[in-house]
């Protein structure tokens, strides 16, 4: 697979940040990112449970970059809705699934932002081969259908749950090279989600193969960003269940590993961890960006 990633940022500035609501307005994000301490950013750009909205209007636009402009958070990603499934046997839902997909990615592109983050999706119990399959073709669709974005696809890593396609790197590797046009599909990965999976990040021994077999399958320089979650559930569980960071079954040693892994120091890294208040009233998503921060070792 032919390298994709060209440095974002100064190795030195390390971008950690959160997902964040868009109620009230796209550009109310900055806002709550701002607040929360976020250096990068990820949202849904409509309303996740729905497979239709209204189009963007000028005025949305407008708001929104104003609101980036002012906010120095960089970058900006997108989180694509829980009901498309490009890897559905069923007709009538793989080609709704493509259609929303391709308004999503329209979206992102008068946005400007960077990526849309997917789910690979389910096969249903048609088998993962179909499954992969199905994705590829999809994902050719899509980028048919948008020739000339800039915004990428990006797929997630999975946890092994149900039918769900993505929970090994062979298998995102096996989508990206049946598609027609490879460099336009990034990778994300979910901490949480590889830990359920299998691959183990708690020993350096056990780090150090993950990342090895990621850059064999994938190359490191596909991978676009990091969703940073602990994990409820204990290694190959295939349960896709978020923790706050070092809370949870992972503890905070994979997260210092790959903080600290030079590599890694440009690439984004994304809460999707419980929101809310801990009890001493503090917000959940300043806790835990605290508590990555915290995990930077000196040089």
């Amino acid at each position: 697979m032919p390298p994709l990633k060209t440095t974002l940022y100064s190795p030195a500035q390390r971008r950690f940040g959160a997902h964040m609501s868009i109620a009230g307005g796209l550009h109310k994000a900055f806002t709550r990112a701002i607040d929360t301490g976020c250096d990068c950013l990820q949202i849904f750009v409509k309303n996740q449970r729905q497979w239709r909205a209204a189009p963007l209007t000028d005025e949305a636009i407008r708001a929104w970059r104003q609101a980036r402009r002012g906010a120095a958070i960089e970058p900006v990603l997108a989180h694509d809705s829980y009901l498309i499934n490009l890897a559905s046997p069923d007709h009538d839902l793989f080609n709704r699934s493509i259609d929303a997909f391709v308004d999503e990615l329209h979206r992102c592109e008068q946005l400007g932002i960077l990526g849309l983050v997917t789910h690979p999706g389910s096969h249903s119990g048609s088998g993962q081969t179909p499954g992969i399959r199905r994705i590829a073709r999809a994902l050719n669709t899509i980028h048919r259908r948008t020739r000339g974005f800039k915004a990428r696809t990006i797929l997630e890593t999975t946890a092994g749950q149900g039918t769900g396609v993505g929970h090994r790197f062979e298998q995102l590797a096996r989508i990206i090279g049946a598609t027609r046009e490879p460099e336009r599909v990034a990778v994300c990965v979910d901490t949480c989600h590889i830990f359920a999976a299998g691959y183990d990040l708690t020993t350096d021994a056990g780090y150090a193969e993950t990342i090895a077999q990621l850059d064999q399958q994938l190359g490191l320089a596909r991978v676009l960003c990091f969703h940073m979650n602990d994990s409820k559930k204990p290694m190959s569980s295939g349960v896709d269940r978020h923790e706050h960071i070092g809370k949870g079954k992972m503890g905070p040693g994979p997260f210092r590993r790959l903080i600290n892994d030079q590599r890694f120091f440009s690439t984004p890294m994304i809460l999707e961890t419980p929101k809310g208040r801990d009890n001493r009233g503090r917000d959940l998503d300043r806790v835990n960006l605290a508590a990555l921060r915290r995990l930077i070792q000196p040089g």
